[in-house]
């Protein structure tokens, strides 16, 4: 199970891991913090390069470079557009295959191995649970 700790602070919200890692969110114009809609972004990107990077490697083909931008247009009030990864790399010198691989193996997590980017694609229910009375 996955879990995290969300809580107002002083100057925002900050999200917290069982693990003490730390991460503040605000509304756009707070500085040094991501708005939940970044959150959201990275979860994809960073779900997606962490599944990659070790699957590329592990065929023999570490990619000296290896990042994505994440970015979504809001359509509507609470709705995004098509998200959309775009990966920026660069490959092994000397390494005529690392193209092809990477391509193949982005292409099967991207397609069903990323868990942040299923629960985009496919409905999920969402559950709030509010104290009693409150």
């Amino acid at each position: 199970m996955a879990t995290v700790n969300v809580e107002r602070t002083e100057d925002g919200f900050q999200a917290t891991n069982d693990r003490g890692a730390r991460v503040a969110i605000g509304d756009g114009d707070t500085a040094g913090a991501f708005t939940p809609v970044e959150l959201l972004l990275a979860a994809l990107g960073g779900c997606e390069l962490v599944t990659v990077e070790p699957l590329t490697a592990q065929r023999g083909h570490r990619m000296v470079r290896l990042a994505a931008t994440v970015s979504a247009d809001k359509v509507a009030t609470s709705r995004l557009g098509t998200i959309t990864i775009s990966y920026d790399v660069e490959l092994p010198a000397g390494d005529d295959k690392a193209g092809d691989v990477l391509a193949a193996v982005a292409g099967r997590v991207h397609d069903s191995y990323c868990t942040v980017g299923n629960a985009l694609k496919e409905p999920m229910k969402v559950e709030q649970v509010l104290p009693d009375g409150g």
